[in-house]
């Protein structure tokens, strides 16, 4: 029994972690049943009315109660699985799908689950297939940024626009997001009531400092990837002269050169 055990500890390891040709077909069909799932996270306004909609919230249930049992065996320690951000995240979703009506209103922060596709190792292979290695920093960056707008256009959403209409709510929700944070302010759709107006006030200072940080590095990433001759040191300041980790003076090609 014991020695079973550990056959399928070491298979799940090599599946999750490894980067052979049976590895890389597994991540990738975990990577397209996460992303299958995170379409039918934004889809939930829309879908929730619907006689399917319970049976569809059951089943990506089972699946991430398997996923994170299959994960627990992989991983060394069940400390290292519990330290795991990941984990948690994936433990509260489960929730909201297991109680789907009581916890309706965390609903929204089931869209977390996409920085479980970041984190498979298959997401680093295909940046690195498609020459976008280099540019990690920015698509991670990007993912972070559209995280963020639609944990908080779902907050919105749920808590302010959900009586409206199916699709118009959400949209509003959205366009009210994406005008607040950007400190656009229009002013023809606004938050009613001290909740209304506090929420307006928190996604105002949000975006002056997170959604303008995140906007900032997609377009201009802080970092670049330069190795340096000596120590190997992979990231660099923009406007580097030296290395911080060995002093060697650099000569970090310019974005234009």
């Amino acid at each position: 029994m014991q020695q079973s055990s550990r056959q399928i500890r070491l298979t799940l390891n090599r599946l999750y972690f490894g980067q052979s040709t049976s590895a890389i077909r597994f991540q990738f069909t975990l990577m397209v049943i996460d992303l299958v799932i995170i379409l039918f996270f934004l889809a939930g306004p829309y879908l929730k009315d619907g006689p399917s909609y319970i049976v569809l919230d059951y089943c990506f249930a089972g699946w991430i109660a398997l996923e994170l049992i299959a994960q627990h065996f992989a991983s060394s320690s069940t400390r290292r699985w519990l330290m795991r951000p990941m984990t948690w995240i994936d433990l509260f979703v489960l929730c909201t799908l297991l109680l789907p009506y009581w916890l309706f209103n965390f609903a929204f922060l089931r869209v977390m689950r996409i920085w479980a596709v970041v984190q498979r190792p298959i997401f680093t292979l295909m940046l690195k297939r498609l020459s976008l290695f280099d540019k990690a920093d920015i698509v991670t960056s990007a993912i972070n940024l559209l995280v963020f707008l639609f944990m908080l256009t779902g907050f919105v959403y749920t808590f302010f626009f959900n009586h409206m209409p199916g699709i118009e709510g959400f949209v509003d929700a959205l366009y009210f997001t994406v005008a607040t944070v950007t400190t656009t302010g229009f002013g023809d759709i606004t938050l009613p009531g001290p909740l209304g107006k506090l929420t307006s006030v928190v996604a105002m200072i949000t975006g002056i400092s997170l959604f303008v940080r995140l906007a900032q590095a997609v377009v201009r990433p802080l970092k670049v990837t330069y190795s340096c001759p000596d120590c190997g040191l992979n990231r660099h300041d923009k406007d580097a002269v030296h290395c911080k980790a060995c002093g060697r003076l650099l000569n970090i090609p310019d974005e234009g050169a």
